[in-house]
């Protein structure tokens, strides 16, 4: 007698021949036409393939930036607000499933209903910690599903799981060992935002940008098998890491390789910052979906695949050829639509599956980790970005990154009202460079809200290029911009930039092509740790030929230098600077226009900085925001009754050599202090006194740079203080210069090196 599970297979096998509205299981590896034909029927089935919120989980649309609560009153019925399951608290949810979980070993021994109430316990508690410490939300909602059932099926640390970025990895974190560290998250010697090798032997490599874990895990396996070991090797990767290039590289590789790995895609159509480009009108996934998927992922299926696969490699090629077609074709009759991208790079395809079924995800997972096999695997499951959460649900961003907030309500916790960020003035100088000038143009890479372009975008929608996380291809799109005559601003975060740096050689700089680099969240970044703070950019960007390189120490300054970038047309340039707020000055009476909408500036002269106090002693020479530290170092020590001069060099490249030289010969000591690493702007400096010979006589200089090991997450002002870049740190270099060691250390001592 035929079970029903069985009884839906054979009629899908009864009417596989017939066109079917949705097919969203792939399998084969076809080449051409037909494979585009796929590819394009893949795409459009997608569309429909997301889980639909039932009826008992209908939300209100509650905006992450709104503060506006829904009154009871207007509920529609069964509508729900707050935490599913738990509904409206504002206290810690009673946990006591999760409570006797404290390693990944501790789930084996649940049944599927206990493991159900491990999920709903640990939504809870993750939105709960997440309100008291802030941090990636969104995200890791919609993976709870995933990470119990990945935790109950393999078994960490000996199986290698490697989450993409990190973003998702809190409930990661919680069901290894961390849970009761929850509450020290993105603070000063507490949890890491993302994954960390040194945090846990559960995180088997660390993450923070995207699209490397496919790479890693190739990598893992690959030494495994040589190795002889037994393990397995999981890839996490999201719908938006797994747009950059690396993952094709890395997917590519694996196939021809032929390794045994898996690779999970978490598809919640958000990218990784959502825009107005990311809409969730999908319907759910059904139950032809789900038994497809479990048929796709049987142990028998893949192992007659594998041992056809054995006997093919044995025959000449041409048979090869037409088994490959026969095996493409068959495949294609069971899914109805051919094969997919993943299977044209070698990758057996599994998809798409309901990523909040635990049950189905339970078991495609026993399958697939039981299979006899050889090659890598890819499960393409559906989840929403905020699941469980109400207020996440119906927020635009899904509350991929919050502040605290009130669990009851979902209202986050503004900071207070004070000058505006960096961020916020770069946009209105865009929107006003825009405005006097129509070939101006905004490229990013899906971080809209990040680098606040997203603003720009509700000015100039069509002068917005969103490009995806895809840095590479942002610097060169951008060239392919300036090609023709455009002004391109690329705006992207230093740390990303990092990885278009070929590009900005080979693209930009070596055609002399206008691009312009605005440089987001250079420096220490604070709670987001080293993996996204701006430490090299100065280094790998003032190398570079006919590339003018500056830092503003203010926000008036910062639209200083974009007017002066935007009339810069000889070659390439890029401008750098800090998260965060500025410094509040009065922005009208430093030169800025306000143009209502935007701001607007004055070109400087490039290649200039300017002395902010003259002395005789000693001469303090700022690069960027850490001029505005020289500045507080100079008041300390001119209490001490020491002259000081303090300069802002405003340009690493060209250098003012003609300040520099007047700097060395009119002091016996000269300070450089920048927020950077070895090699950016005292290496110019340094380069530049050596040549001219103004090191040959009795002149005494000490640059001051990051150290040379990253700066742990936590606290802004603690990070300057442990990078030895605070005002004490300076007074107490100046102090040292002069000779005064008793009084360099008094200066540290006296104020905690603050």
């Amino acid at each position: 007698r035929l079970t029903p599970t069985r009884a839906r297979t054979r009629e899908m096998f009864a009417t596989c021949a017939a066109p079917c509205a949705r097919t969203p299981v792939f399998l084969g590896r076809s080449s051409g036409g037909v494979g585009c034909r796929a590819l394009r029927r893949s795409n459009a089935s997608r569309k429909s393939a997301a889980p639909k919120l039932s009826k008992n989980r209908r939300i209100g649309a509650v905006r992450a930036e709104s503060s506006v609560d829904v009154p009871e009153s207007e509920l529609e019925e069964g509508e729900i607000l707050g935490i599913e399951g738990y509904g409206r608290i504002s206290t810690k949810p009673a946990t006591p499933l999760l409570d006797t979980v404290h390693l990944p070993a501790n789930l084996k021994a649940l049944d599927m209903d206990q493991l159900q109430q491990v999920v709903k316990e640990l939504r809870a508690d993750l939105i709960y910690n997440v309100s008291q410490t802030g941090g990636h939300l969104g995200s890791s909602l919609g993976v709870i599903e995933l990470t119990v059932a990945l935790n109950y099926v393999f078994d960490q640390p000996e199986d290698r799981m490697i989450w993409d970025v990190g973003h998702q990895a809190y409930p990661h974190k919680i069901l290894t060992g961390r849970r009761d560290r929850m509450n020290t998250m993105r603070q000063t010697d507490g949890l890491s935002p993302f994954t960390k090798r040194s945090e846990s032997p559960y995180d088997c490599f660390g993450a923070g940008h995207s699209s490397t874990s496919i790479s890693a895990g190739l990598g893992m396996a690959v030494a495994r098998d040589m190795q002889g070991k037994t393990n397995h090797v999981i890839s996490i990767i999201g719908d938006g890491a797994i747009t950059g290039g690396m993952a094709y590289e890395a997917m590519n590789n694996a196939g021809y390789l032929d390794t045994n790995m898996i690779i999970i895609l978490n598809d919640n159509q958000q990218v990784s910052l959502p825009t107005q480009y990311n809409a969730l009108n999908q319907d759910p996934v059904g139950a032809l979906s789900s038994t497809f998927a479990r048929l796709q992922s049987s142990k028998p299926l893949r192992e007659l695949r594998e041992s056809a696969k054995a006997l093919t490699k044995q025959m000449p090629v041409p048979l090869q050829e037409v088994t490959s077609k026969v095996d493409e074709y068959a495949r294609g009759m069971i899914s109805g639509s051919g094969s997919t991208l993943f299977e044209e790079l070698g990758l057996y395809y599994i998809g798409t599956v309901d990523g909040h079924n635990l049950q189905d995800l339970v078991a495609i997972l026993q399958e697939v980790k039981a299979t006899r096999s050889v090659g890598p695997v890819l499960i393409h499951i559906i989840t929403e970005k905020g699941r469980g959460y109400s207020y996440a649900e119906g927020a635009q961003d899904k509350y991929h990154g919050v502040s605290k907030f009130d669990v009851a309500t979902g209202k986050q916790k503004k900071a207070k009202a004070g000058a505006p960020t960096y961020t916020q003035v770069f946009a209105d100088a865009m929107v006003g460079e825009a405005g006097r000038d129509s070939k101006v143009v905004a490229v990013h890479a899906a971080m809209g809200g990040g680098t606040g372009l997203n603003h720009f975008e509700k000015y100039y929608a069509d002068r917005t290029f969103d490009v995806g996380i895809a840095e590479q291809h942002a610097v060169t799109f951008a060239a392919g911009l300036a090609v023709e005559g455009l002004k391109p601003v690329c705006t992207i975060y230093s740390t990303f930039l990092q990885r278009g740096w070929d590009q900005v050689v080979h693209d930009v700089a070596l055609q002399k092509l206008p691009v312009r680099f605005a440089m987001d969240r250079a420096g220490l970044v604070g709670e987001d740790g080293p993996t996204h703070a701006g430490a090299y950019d100065v280094t790998f960007m003032a190398c570079l030929p006919d590339m003018v390189v500056m830092a503003p120490s203010n926000e008036a300054e910062l639209v200083h230098m974009i007017a002066t970038s935007m009339a810069h047309d000889d070659g390439p340039s890029c401008f750098r600077y800090p998260r965060g707020a500025g410094t509040g000055m009065d922005m009208e009476a430093a030169g800025v226009v306000f143009t209502n909408p935007g701001y607007v500036g004055t070109p400087l002269p490039i290649g200039k900085g300017i002395v902010l106090e003259q002395g005789t002693d000693v001469a303090l020479l700022g690069y960027g925001t850490s001029t505005n530290r020289c500045l507080e170092a100079a008041k300390m020590l001119r209490e001490m009754g020491i002259s000081v001069t303090v300069a802002d060099a405003r340009f690493c490249k060209p250098l003012d050599t003609e300040l520099v030289r007047e700097l060395a010969t009119t002091h016996g000591a000269l300070v450089t202090v920048e927020e950077g690493a070895i090699g950016g702007f005292a290496s110019h400096v340094l380069n530049f006194l050596a040549k001219d010979g103004l090191l040959d006589g009795s002149l005494k200089v000490r640059p001051m740079t990051l150290p040379d090991f990253p700066i742990d997450h936590g606290n802004y002002d603690k990070q300057i203080n442990d990078a030895g870049l605070s005002a004490s740190h300076i007074a107490s270099t100046a102090l040292s210069l002069m000779g005064q060691k008793a009084a360099a250390v008094e200066v540290l001592a006296a104020v905690g090196g603050k």
